[in-house]
């Protein structure tokens, strides 16, 4: 299925919330991502973030917008065909998660009227207005939905020949990697809202020396990853699948995730059942969700394959998934460590890639995960895996990136894992791995021509030392 490309696209309309309508902004009309939020004031007087009310959000420019609200006030009557007595605001994310893609259309267009500079309902209502529009700098902003469950893919080729070449020079591939989206199930529970401070992760590491016995304490190639995570909106029942031509219409929308990885830890553990401990303590997600009718002017082609790659099985595979699965996402990762924070430098830019190099799509990996009958629950978070390109400025994590090797160069530079040219921070020093008190900022977009801009927001975390 696909979601059209109508009115709320175009690059010429406007909002009567006016820092909507720089050129700058992240977040205008063209956008309307999904967040949950908490006003500052009432988290203030609660005393207690866990006592102070969270409601379901949108952002525009420099606002938050809160949609219970809006429902409460009547405004969003007719959106929903199942509506029996009126979308009462505290069940208004019940009926998005569970709404038909024609439903999620109509919702977006009805947001986008009551936000539109022509549109006197919110505008001129003050008593409305001031309840529902928040400053976002007078705002705690969470994630649309809290994660009942967590999987990770590893759906980047380039990402798992990189890695595979540094451990199996000349084999990085193992047999099924081009037949299968391969993933992994995580913890919810470590599940982190952009913001959270990251506690280095202890455990076992390798031997020293062959015949050595493992030794235990905080990790010392602590890593990031720059992903993207999809959020199910409708699930399916346990026994049932989810057909590819149907994926999209499971999907709510995209964010940002950065699956923090202990990767000493990851080399001594990971065989023979893979990512374990070196993957569950922490995965941080940005607080907005940009669903997929505002990513609908954003959609590409699925990745291209080889000549001699395989063709993915029928349960894989659509026209409609080959002409449009991919998203033309660009995507950075941004390092500010402790001692730039304290000389006044500003995030340096580490790397920039995009979401159309993945070799599998999203609508693919969730059909692929529903098909051994596997239900799927609204909220449930799926992320891609590190996203990398061809180029070393388009690897997504330190792992890759401050590798020696090119596994795309002609003829391929394959040297050991260990070889490395470590990343010169403007402050002297240098990173090869995550230092305590380094910041990772990950950052996406997408903009095309005659199209705005519009953003995923920041997802950030702060490395912590270990306890």
């Amino acid at each position: 299925m696909t979601y059209p490309i109508d009115h709320t696209h175009d690059p010429a309309l406007r909002s009567w919330v006016e820092s909507a309508n720089a050129e700058s902004s992240e977040f205008p009309m063209q956008n309307l991502p999904w967040c949950r939020a908490q006003r500052l004031d009432e988290i203030e007087a609660e005393g207690d973030a866990e006592l102070a009310p969270v409601f379901l959000a949108t952002r525009i420019g420099d606002e938050i917008v809160d949609l219970e609200a809006l429902a409460d006030a009547g405004l969003f009557e007719d959106v929903f065909e199942d509506e029996d007595e009126g979308v009462m605001g505290f069940a208004l994310v019940e009926y998005l998660v569970a709404a038909s893609p024609a439903e999620r259309v109509a919702f977006r267009r009805r947001l986008s009227e009551l936000l539109s500079a022509g549109d006197a309902r919110v505008r001129d209502d003050e008593e409305l207005r001031e309840e529902a529009v928040t400053p976002v700098s007078r705002c705690v902003v969470l994630p649309a939905l809290e994660p009942r469950d967590y999987t990770d893919f590893y759906a980047s080729v380039y990402h798992a020949t990189n890695v595979g070449n540094m451990f199996r020079p000349g084999n990085a591939l193992l047999p099924n990697y081009k037949h299968v989206p391969i993933g992994y199930h995580g913890r919810a529970s470590t599940v982190v809202p952009s913001g959270t401070g990251i506690v280095r992760p202890k455990g076992q590491q390798a031997p020293a020396e062959e015949g050595g016995s493992p030794s235990f304490g905080p990790c010392k190639l602590l890593d990031y990853e720059l992903e993207v995570g999809f959020v199910v909106g409708r699930g399916n029942e346990l026994g049932e699948t989810i057909p590819i031509e149907e994926a999209e219409a499971h999907i709510l929308g995209l964010c940002l995730v950065n699956d923090w990885s202990a990767r000493d830890m990851q080399k001594w553990e990971y065989q023979p059942l893979g990512p374990f401990l070196a993957k569950s303590f922490a995965t941080t997600v940005s607080p907005y969700l940009v669903t997929l009718e505002a990513l609908a002017p954003f959609r590409c082609a699925a990745f291209e394959r080889g000549a001699g790659d395989p063709q993915p099985l029928g349960y894989l595979s659509s026209d409609a998934n080959r002409a449009h699965g991919g998203v033309d996402l660009t995507l950075e990762v941004w390092l500010s460590s402790a001692q730039m924070r304290e000389q006044g430098h500003e995030p340096v830019r580490l790397s920039r890639g995009s979401f159309r190099d993945m070799y599998w799509t999203i609508a693919q990996m969730l059909t692929h995960h529903a098909s051994n009958g596997c239900s799927m629950q609204p909220g449930d978070l799926l992320a891609s895996g590190t996203v990398s390109g061809k180029a070393r400025e388009s690897r997504g994590c330190l792992l890759e990136l401050t590798w020696d090797g090119d596994s795309f160069a002609e003829p391929p530079v394959l040297v050991p894992g260990t070889q490395r040219t470590a990343i010169e921070l403007p402050t002297g020093e240098t990173r090869t791995f995550l230092a305590d008190g380094d910041e990772v900022i990950l950052r996406g977009w997408c903009e095309g021509e005659g199209r705005r801009r519009i953003g995923m927001g920041e997802c950030r975390g702060v490395v912590r030392a270990a306890r």
